[in-house]
C-alpha cells in the first residue's frame, strides 16, 4: 500500500463512522400562525443536551435540506434545572431541555412546545396564568414594615424538611402540562399552585393567612377539580411531593369548610 493511502485512510474511516443526531422540532412564527415542523441534523458528542444542542442550531440555523432559517427560540436562564424555564415536550415528555441527555433519548427526538399555554414563537409560552394563580392564592408571607422583625419563630425539623420540598417548585408549568385535567374544559389552576399553598400555610408566620389560601383553593378552578391522576408527580423535574399535598390540601379543605358551615 502506498504511503498516500496509508495517510488518507484514517480520515476516511472517521468521516463514515461520524454519528449524527437528528431533531423534528415544532415550530410557530407568532401567537397566531399555524404550526409547522422543521428537520435538522446535528453531529454527536458526548454529553450533549437538548438545550445545547438548540444553542447549536441557534449558532448555525440551517435545516436538513439545507436552507438557511429563522434560529429556534426557546427560554434558557440557569442550565442546571433551578429557574424552569425551558421547559417543553421532548419526545411526548414534558421536561426540562438543560438536563435532558441526547443519549438518553430515542431518535429522532421531536421537539414540541407546552400546548397547555399559549404559544407565543416556538418553545417559547406564556405561564402567566401560573403566576396569576401565586397571586389569588397570596403565595408569600405577609409582613408589617420592612424594619429588623428578629429571630424567626422555631418550628420542628421533620416540618422544616416537609417545607423545604415543597419550596423546590420552579414554576416551570411540567405539571400542568402532563395533568390531565388542565385543559379547555376545565379552570384547573394545576398541581402546582396546592404545593404553594400547603408551603405557606404550614410556615409559623404564614399560617396567620391560611384560611384564606384555603378559601382560594376552593374557589372555581380549584382543587376540587383534581382527577388524582397523579401524572404531576411523575412528571415534576424536583421532585414534588405534589400528591402528597394534595392529599393534606384535601383534608385541610374539609376541615375548614367543615367549621365554617358550623359558624352559619
Amino acid at each position: 500500500m502506498s504511503e498516500t493511502a496509508t495517510q488518507t485512510r484514517p480520515e476516511t474511516e472517521a468521516q463514515t463512522d461520524k454519528k449524527t443526531v437528528r431533531f423534528i422540532i415544532t415550530r410557530q412564527d407568532s401567537p397566531d400562525s399555524e404550526p409547522y415542523t422543521e428537520e435538522f441534523e446535528l453531529e454527536y458528542r458526548p454529553n450533549m443536551t437538548v438545550n445545547s444542542s438548540l444553542m447549536e442550531i441557534q449558532r448555525n440555523p440551517v435545516n436538513c435540506k439545507g436552507e438557511k432559517i429563522s434560529p429556534v427560540s426557546w427560554e434558557a436562564n440557569c442550565l442546571e434545572e433551578v429557574c424552569g424555564a425551558c421547559s417543553m415536550v421532548i419526545n411526548g415528555t414534558p421536561r426540562q431541555a438543560c438536563s435532558t441527555l441526547i443519549d438518553d433519548l430515542e431518535q429522532p427526538i421531536y421537539i414540541q412546545p407546552m400546548n397547555t399555554f399559549p404559544v407565543l414563537r416556538d418553545m417559547v409560552v406564556d405561564r402567566s396564568r401560573m403566576f396569576d394563580t401565586l397571586k389569588r392564592l397570596k403565595a408569600w408571607i405577609p409582613i408589617d414594615g420592612t424594619h429588623d422583625l428578629g429571630a424567626g419563630p422555631r418550628m420542628p425539623e421533620v416540618d422544616r424538611q416537609w417545607r423545604y420540598e415543597l419550596s423546590k417548585c420552579m414554576t416551570c408549568g411540567v405539571c400542568l402540562q402532563a395533568c390531565p385535567n388542565v385543559n379547555d374544559r376545565s379552570n384547573f389552576f394545576g398541581p402546582f399552585a396546592v404545593g404553594q399553598v400547603d408551603l405557606f400555610n404550614s410556615h409559623p408566620t404564614g399560617e396567620m393567612n391560611k384560611h384564606e389560601r384555603v378559601d382560594a383553593l376552593y374557589e372555581d378552578g380549584g382543587l376540587q377539580e383534581c382527577g388524582n391522576s397523579q401524572n404531576c408527580v411523575q412528571a415534576c423535574p424536583k421532585g414534588v411531593p405534589l400528591t402528597t399535598a394534595i392529599a393534606r390540601m384535601n383534608r385541610e379543605g374539609t376541615k375548614h369548610l367543615f367549621r365554617k358551615w358550623l359558624q352559619r
